[in-house]
């Protein structure tokens, strides 16, 4: 009978066991799954990150292929309008040349023709030659007249029927690129809307998920407070059986002492005890059965639980899945979105382009001076000859201008080989501005300011100045080549001059030369000084807006860390009180804890914390007693040892939190410090910007008021040329 009392009262101290530890194995599944769902959280905000860090990548990559592109395409187009310029110019000069030889002929035959008719005027034929004269003049002024201003009309009609077609042209142009402007837009427009669309029902899932996977977090928190109640129930259950048959075996005991001396068998007493606490026994049972049945219904419901968990993570799998598409799709739009902006710009870039076009061309056409109606030959000669004046002027300023350059980089190949050269005096030719041109050797070396530095090759001459050698002879040979041209250039303007039979103040005209040309050396030494403090203010704001920039980037990324580290220990902290508060819950529900008086703790002491530190004093002070077995105190020890890990693990964590909220809070004065040294830049860029306007406007005024003075020095030698032809005719006729 012992032995069937002890075996009933090990069957519930095995299921209990059994119970514990199944409890346990729920609780530690519990935490994994916990555990695992946060890795999961962690994975996918790095995915994201990555996804977003990629779609970045590829975004500027693709910036500066298309900026590559650009600048591709630009100096094409600038290659093929110089090609374009190239082949113009030469055209026009092949035209000006076939005129000009056109009207040297048709001025020589005139003067045969004066010189006969002066011929025969002194041969006596008086009144009748002179009349004769002038209406062959008259008529043939009347008829070449008649033949330019029907020649003119056909050329207006035939330039406003090409102005009515462009016009035309543009207006089509402007027209479709407005209505491919407008359907760009719209899809793009209907791309965004998409794109909205989307997000709006990942977003919507993402929260339909996440809503669910708390609502089953908390109801598994629930089952598992259940769970931990009915354990704390059965452990009250255990401690009352195990004082009930303390109590059977001493009052058995107690029974036999007093009825014989002898003692029983220890199974009678048992027997006794089973016989006396029947009903006790069956209650607990019955207890024990009910119980084991609510633990199975736990179970059940647990693995219920497990199942509907892993449903959701094959949604939350497939849901990604299914994502995966829609993102690649946003990207192809994306991209798709990024080509239409490209082509609208482009578009947009062609239709300023040849709207400036066009105003230029209007602006030719408004500017181009009316056509003068020629009375007769002498005019249209001196309007050829004035034309070829002016040609050859330009030609004239075109070779100053390279021969002024060539003369700078001499100077500089000088200054640079100064110090090289040896004490023997070396030969000079002088150049000097003469009135039929340049002349060299006819000036002192000490008054020249351009000098023919000339490399006499050695056999003392060292290996490696040879190349320096040899490009000063080129750029020797090309100045003298140019010199020369200039000169004959002189010449034939003189020559041309003194045809025209004017006599020209030589030295007001040099002198007035001479005066334009340092005045154009002096605007563009002050154009290039304006540039290159322009360019290095610009290069300056450049750098300090890029260092601003990376700077700017390693904050937020610096700000970006700190905070995953913050969620980070916001998530540990969090699973640590919950390790805290179910421990608590433990404690609070066990058998012993609730029969005690509860007293206000002090600060930074828990009840739990109270409550096994009085247990640790009993067990330590009343080691004799066999109230407390060995397994409860080492879980008291155990348990007063995690709290305390666990408090200090929670102090070092809110140390770090503060130290970290102080890191964001010096991170976002240091931000906000350089977005406002952003903006000082941005100011200061701006107003560099304007005073490049206003430069680059100084500068176009210095050339309208230079192209005005050179307008006026034409008309006053064509009005000089004017009053020598009055005055010669004047004679003539006389």
């Amino acid at each position: 009978m012992a032995k069937k009392g002890r075996t009933k009262s090990e069957k519930p101290e095995a299921l209990i066991s059994a119970l514990q530890a199944a409890n346990e194995e729920l609780r530690s599944k519990l935490t994994d799954i916990q555990i695992e769902l946060h890795q999961e959280k962690c994975k996918v905000s790095k995915l994201e990150r990555d996804k977003l860090q990629e779609v970045k990548r590829v975004r500027e990559q693709e910036q500066h292929r298309h900026t590559a592109m650009l600048t591709e395409q630009r100096a094409k187009w600038h290659e093929e309008k110089q090609k374009e310029l190239q082949a113009l110019r030469e055209n026009l000069t092949r035209q000006h040349e076939q005129e000009l030889a056109r009207h040297a002929k048709i001025k020589d035959q005139e003067n045969q023709r004066l010189k006969a008719a002066l011929s025969a005027m002194r041969d006596g034929s008086g009144e009748k030659v002179r009349t004769a004269l002038t209406l062959e003049a008259k008529e043939d002024a009347r008829r070449f007249f008649d033949q330019e201003r029907v020649k003119l009309l056909q050329e207006i009609v035939e330039l406003k029927s090409a102005k009515k077609q462009t016009d035309e042209a543009l207006s089509n142009m402007i027209q479709s690129d407005k209505m491919k402007a407008g359907d760009l837009r719209v899809e793009h427009q209907q791309h965004q809307e998409q794109i909205s669309k989307i997000k709006w029902d990942c977003e919507k899932d993402i929260r339909r998920l996440v809503d669910e996977i708390k609502s089953k977090d908390r109801t598994i928190f629930g089952l598992e407070k259940e769970l931990e109640s009915t354990v704390g129930f059965l452990q009250k259950l255990q401690l009352q059986k195990d004082a009930l048959d303390e109590q059977l075996f001493l009052v058995k005991e107690a029974e036999c002492g007093l009825g014989s001396p002898k003692r029983e068998i220890p199974g009678r007493a048992g027997d006794g005890a089973e016989h006396c606490g029947s009903p006790d026994l069956r209650r607990n049972q019955r207890r024990i059965a009910d119980l084991n049945s609510t633990i199975r219904k736990l179970e059940d419901r647990n693995s219920l639980l497990v199942d509907e968990r892993n449903e959701l993570l094959k949604r939350v799998r497939e849901s990604e899945k299914q994502c995966k598409p829609l993102l690649d799709k946003n990207k192809l739009l994306s991209k798709r979105n990024d080509d239409l902006t490209q082509t609208i710009q482009k578009l947009e870039e062609k239709l300023k382009i040849l709207a400036k076009e066009n105003h230029e061309m209007k602006e030719k056409i408004s500017s181009h001076p009316p056509l003068k109606k020629l009375k007769s030959l002498n005019d249209l000669d001196q309007a050829h000859d004035d034309q070829e004046i002016a040609f050859l002027k330009l030609q004239v300023l075109e070779q100053q201008t390279m021969i002024d350059e060539l003369t700078r980089d001499r100077e500089k190949l000088l200054r640079k080989k100064r110090h090289k050269r040896s004490s023997r005096p070396i030969k000079r030719h002088i150049v000097v501005d003469t009135y039929f041109g340049y002349d060299e050797e006819s000036m002192d070396s000490e008054t020249s300011s351009v000098a023919s530095f000339r490399m006499d090759r050695t056999p003392a001459t060292p290996d490696e100045d040879l190349e320096e050698g040899l490009a000063n002879e080129e750029s020797e040979l090309r100045f003298r080549q140019l010199t020369r041209e200039y000169q004959a250039l002189q010449r034939a303007y003189a020559l041309l001059q003194e045809q025209k039979g004017g006599i020209l103040d030589a030295e007001m005209e040099a002198k007035a030369q001479e005066q334009l040309q340092a005045d154009v050396l002096r605007y563009k030494a002050k154009i290039e000084d304006l540039e290159k403090e322009v360019t290095l203010k610009g290069q300056v704001g450049h750098t300090n807006a890029r260092m601003n920039q990376g700077r700017l980037m390693y904050l937020y990324m610096l700000y970006i860390r700190l905070q995953q580290e913050l969620q980070d220990s916001k998530d540990q902290n969090e699973l640590l009180e919950f390790r805290i508060l179910e421990l608590e819950e433990r404690e609070r529900k066990s058998p012993p804890f609730n029969h005690l008086r509860m007293h206000p703790f002090s600060e930074g002491v828990s009840a739990l914390q109270i409550y096994c530190m009085k247990e640790g004093v009993k067990v330590r002070n009343e080691k004799d007693s066999s109230n407390l077995r060995n397994e409860e105190q080492v879980a008291i020890i155990q348990a007063s040892t995690v709290l305390s890990l666990a408090e200090k693990w929670i102090q070092q964590i809110e140390g770090t939190e503060a130290a970290l909220h102080q890191k964001m809070v010096d991170l976002e004065i240091e931000m906000d410090m350089f977005c406002k040294q952003k903006g000082y830049l941005e100011e200061e860029l701006d107003y560099r910007k304007q005073a490049l306007d206003q430069a680059y406007l100084q500068i176009q005024e210095l050339e309208a008021t230079l192209y005005n003075a050179l307008q006026q020095d034409k008309v006053l030698h064509v009005s000089t040329y004017y009053r020598l032809i009055v005055m010669t005719t004047t004679v003539y006729f006389t």
